[in-house]
Parts: C-alpha cells; structure tokens; sequence
C-alpha cells in the first residue's frame, strides 16, 4: 500500500484504534512508508506511522526527530510502545529524553523506561536501577503528562521483579519527602501499588 492510498483510508470516520491497527496490517511494516505517514504531520498518519514502522530500520537521528514533534501524550506513548522501546538504542534514548524539556519529549523518556519494563526480559535489574535517579530528578516537573509518566516508569520497573520492587519502594519513599505537590503525587500513587503488590 502506498501513501496516497493510506491517507485515503484514513479519512473513514469514527477512526478507532482498531480500525488503525487492522490497516496497518494491511499495510505490513515499511520503513518508508513510516516515514512517508508522519511527514504529513496528520495524528492518525502519524499513529499509523507507529503500527507499520520497522525498528530495526530507526536510527538515533531519527528517534530524536519524532520526539521533537510530539504533540501529544497518544501519539508519544505509541512511538515509544510500538518502535522505540524495539530498538538497540532503547534505554540510552529514554536516559537521554528524561532530561527534555519539552514536556512530550521528556514523557517519552519516562513511557520508553515503562515499556522496557514490560518487553525487555533479558536485561539486567541494573540496567533499570540506573533509571532511578532520573525520576527523582524529574519528580518536582508538575506538568501533567511528565509526572504521569515518572511515576508509571517507577511502577512498572518495581513489578519486574521482587528486587526491584523494593528499590522501587525506596525510591518513591525518597521522592515523597521532596516539597513538590508532583513529588508526592508520583510517590504516593507508587507506593499504593508496590505495597500491595508486596503484600499479596
């Protein structure tokens, strides 16, 4: 499928997500036609984007420019679900946007480190221990979008396993004492999850 047959399809109204993903299958992964959908600077070209993009394909230079042109948390959270966290560049790219200061780009770090979490079975609990410190750093930012994002990170690195839960615990013990309303808010959220997960 090419572009123009694409955006064609994309002017079906409601657009779902389902819809969205059922054409990107038609569509099958292409690298170039990725590139050619977000180009358009279009939300749906652009999710549709994240569906059929190749990871392997991505480059650094490339990464950095869609997360300079995030405009949303939608958009940010399947860029950094559906390709970046498949990339071998992965956990240096979510250190280094952690630190953005656009709020969607500093979203993407914290979102990039959740859905590592998730997918990457094979990496040490060091490699996300290193995280840490970031989120304390980006504790006090009260920007909705980046605070949610620090704190689902810091959930999702303490349901990894037990070793990490209770670092986690320490962690948002230690963000909780900060004198920020955003602090507290990431930390409390935090600890009513780990805890209970600790307790069961």
């Amino acid at each position: 499928m090419d572009l123009a047959e694409a955006l064609e399809r994309l002017r079906v109204r409601p657009l779902t997500v389902p819809h969205l993903r059922a054409l990107a299958r038609e569509c099958g992964p292409s690298h170039e036609l990725a590139a050619a959908l977000w180009e358009t600077g279009d939300r749906a070209a652009r999710f549709l984007a994240t569906e059929v993009e190749e990871p392997d394909c991505v480059t650094r230079r490339q990464a950095d420019r869609w997360v300079r042109d995030l405009d949303g948390w939608a958009i940010c959270d399947a860029c950094t679900h559906n390709v970046f966290r498949y990339t071998p560049f992965a956990f240096e790219r979510a250190a280094r946007w952690a630190r953005a200061r656009q709020a969607f780009g500093r979203r993407a770090g914290f979102a990039l480190m959740a859905g590592l979490a998730i997918s990457a079975r094979q990496v040490s609990d060091a490699e996300f221990e290193a995280f840490f410190p970031l989120m304390v750093e980006a504790a006090t930012d009260e920007r909705h979008f980046v605070k949610k994002g620090v704190n689902w990170a810091l959930r999702q690195i303490g349901k990894r396993n037990a070793t990490l839960r209770e670092r986690a615990i320490r962690v948002a013990d230690q963000i909780h004492r900060i004198d920020s309303p955003a602090a507290r808010w990431i930390a409390s959220d935090a600890l009513r999850e780990l805890n209970r997960r600790q307790s069961n």
